[in-house]
């Protein structure tokens, strides 16, 4: 999708309810310049390419000679050209595109009783146009022109051939009737170039799937605010399960992106956004795994077996000799992410419930262990996801129910260590590689990607990044306001 197209998308005026956003995404007038420069204008300068101008033929008469039959035909665009011109915010209500002193040249044929033909220059060409933004009924946005003024500020033509002395005596009257004729094609003309964008305006993931059970809405909260130097645009940013949108015991805390404007757009991501994939994927009912023996790696000293534990626990070597171990693991409650300079930390509660496999497979309980676990997750971009890769800070063991008799809980902390670090952790980063998606169009996406992390103070993070689409990323803020923390993609 083009950026003309994601500047219509960050202007769009939504009609949902006026609840904290997940999500915030702000194009300043640096990014509505760049747009209007790399593809916006060359739409409308493509779109002026196809001026047609009626033959124009009639009488005119003429002092000292009497009336005179012209006609003018066959007459065609041969360039277009648009100067520097100017995408404004207008503050409340959407953007202005404004331009003057374009150019356009164009040839045709004239005859009265013979034939030449004529070159034609267009100067001080001026459109001023207002782009209004709708929602349709999927929530997603429609844009046309409600208003739009052009002005041709002179016309000069120049004859070949034949009589064109004649035409040259009323040039005046021919100016005036061409002027007439292209004035009145300039603005359908660039009300086409702007509603063209409308197909791919459909692209909008404004629910964007993430795997088999999740999807990001990324719909309107409300209406965004336009100030003289950017446009906020606030977005849902929230993980539902597929077919069955549950809201989650907890709402996102109201957000800021930084004041600043420099860069051509921002993307802040508040933490709640991060914690209701938790809730979600907590719901479906998969944040629960089984660990067997044959999942510790070969190399790993300790295996899960009775003998094993026996060590530790000799009541489960005496009743249970020579047998396997199967651990469940289970949170207890949805996991909680919070942001932090360097990295998010992933908080989970859960439980560890042992049994013994005895050999007609049955499960034999040993044990319950709540367990309190956080982890370090490295963010960064792939493509037009984020992505991430976790590591253990702490591991907490507290006693839940025994079958086996009291024992000492930390005496179990290296086994279930191994298998946090060696299987858990490993299955957890296989499914953060994968990605969640930013709010995206069509074939919008990131290249040639260079992470650097930068404190700017306290309570900010940069992550600087590019990529070369349309725009160059160059920092992810992450900033704690209140009990929400946020990542603030900057695009350069």
């Amino acid at each position: 999708m083009s950026l003309f197209s994601w500047i219509i998308v960050v202007l769009l005026i939504a009609t949902t309810s006026g609840v904290n956003p997940g999500v915030k995404v702000r194009l300043t007038a640096k990014g509505l310049e760049y747009g209007k420069v790399q593809v916006g204008m060359a739409a409308i300068q493509q779109n002026l390419r196809t001026i047609k101008i009626p033959d124009i033929s009639g009488k005119k008469r003429i002092s000292r000679i009497g009336k005179v039959k012209y006609r003018l035909s066959n007459m065609r665009i041969l360039n277009v050209e648009l100067p520097k011109s100017a995408v404004d915010p207008v503050p409340g209500t959407g953007v202005r595109l404004a331009m003057s002193n374009a150019k356009i040249s164009m040839r045709g044929n004239w005859r009265v009783k013979k034939s030449g033909s004529f070159d034609l220059n267009v100067d001080r060409l001026g459109v001023s146009a207002n782009i209004a933004i709708k929602s349709d009924s999927t929530g997603r946005p429609v844009v046309s022109t409600p208003s739009c003024s052009a002005s041709v500020g002179s016309v000069r033509v120049k004859f070949r051939g034949g009589a064109s002395w004649l035409y040259n005596l009323f040039n005046k009257f021919i100016n005036k009737a061409l002027r007439k004729a292209m004035q009145k094609q300039i603005c359908p003309l660039v009300s086409r170039a702007i509603s063209g964008v409308n197909p791919q305006l459909q692209t909008l993931n404004v629910l964007a799937k993430v795997d088999k059970l999740a999807e990001i809405d990324y719909s309107m909260t409300s209406s965004p605010t336009i100030s003289k130097s950017s446009i906020d645009l606030n977005m849902k940013g929230e993980f539902y399960n597929i077919g069955r949108h549950q809201e989650p015991p907890f709402s996102p805390a109201a957000f800021s992106l930084p004041p600043q404007v420099n860069k051509m757009a921002y993307i802040g991501m508040s933490a709640f956004t991060a914690n209701s994939a938790g809730f979600v994927y907590n719901r479906a009912g998969i944040l629960t795994l089984n660990i067997t023996d044959d999942m510790i790696p070969k190399s790993s000293p300790i295996r899960l077996n009775t003998r094993a534990l026996g060590t530790f626990i000799p009541e489960i070597a005496r009743r249970f000799p020579g047998l396997l171990v199967k651990m469940v693991v289970k949170t207890a409650k949805p996991p909680v992410i919070t942001f932090q300079p360097n990295n998010a930390t992933v908080q989970t509660i859960g439980t560890i419930t042992a049994f013994a496999i005895q050999r007609n497979t049955t499960l034999s309980p040993l044990f319950v262990l709540n367990i309190d676990t956080s982890v370090s997750a490295k963010l960064s971009i792939n493509g037009m996801k984020v992505v991430g890769k976790v590591s253990l800070n702490r591991l907490d063991l507290t006693m839940g129910t025994s079958s086996v008799g009291q024992f000492q809980v930390r005496a179990l902390d290296n086994i279930l260590e191994i298998v946090l670090r060696a299987v858990i952790i490993p299955l957890v980063n296989v499914k953060l590689s994968g990605g969640y998606p930013l709010p995206a169009t069509g074939k919008m996406k990131l290249m040639n990607t260079d992470l650097q992390i930068l404190k700017v103070r306290d309570d900010i993070l940069c992550i600087t990044r590019y990529m070369c689409w349309i725009y160059y990323i160059t920092g992810i803020l992450m900033r704690p306001e209140q009990s929400t923390q946020n990542i603030i993609v900057r695009m350069k």
